[in-house]
């Protein structure tokens, strides 16, 4: 048996020991939808009315908010409803590699959270 043959075998049995999701939809929602359900993240029509009102801080401050906590590379950034008002939801990819989901108040741009 060659190697590719092995190599084949081996990511059949991967795939077949592999759990399966509950329902389909969960196979299909990516990663991240979970944050987004917490928050109903706003289009971008609706974005950028928000900002040009000034009824939210500028995302620079917002990225600045977060990098005091964890100092990285911003990946996402979102604008969001969350249960006190609008917030950013910023991905942000630590120079450690790890990655963490943290929240700002787009109002204030303190930060209020991570998870």
């Amino acid at each position: 048996m060659g190697s590719v043959e092995r190599f084949a075998i081996a990511a059949l049995t991967v795939l077949a020991l592999a759990p399966a999701p509950a329902r389909a939809e969960e196979a299909a929602r990516p990663p991240h939808a979970g944050a987004e359900a917490a928050h109903a993240c706003l289009d971008q029509t609706e974005r950028r009315a928000a900002t040009e009102t000034g009824k939210v801080v500028h995302l620079a401050a917002a990225m600045r908010a977060a990098k005091s906590r964890m100092p990285g590379t911003v990946v996402r950034a979102r604008l969001c409803r969350g249960t006190d008002g609008l917030v950013y939801v910023l991905t942000v990819l630590a120079h450690d590699g790890k990655v963490a989901r943290l929240t700002v108040d787009a109002v204030k741009g303190t930060l209020v959270g991570d998870h």
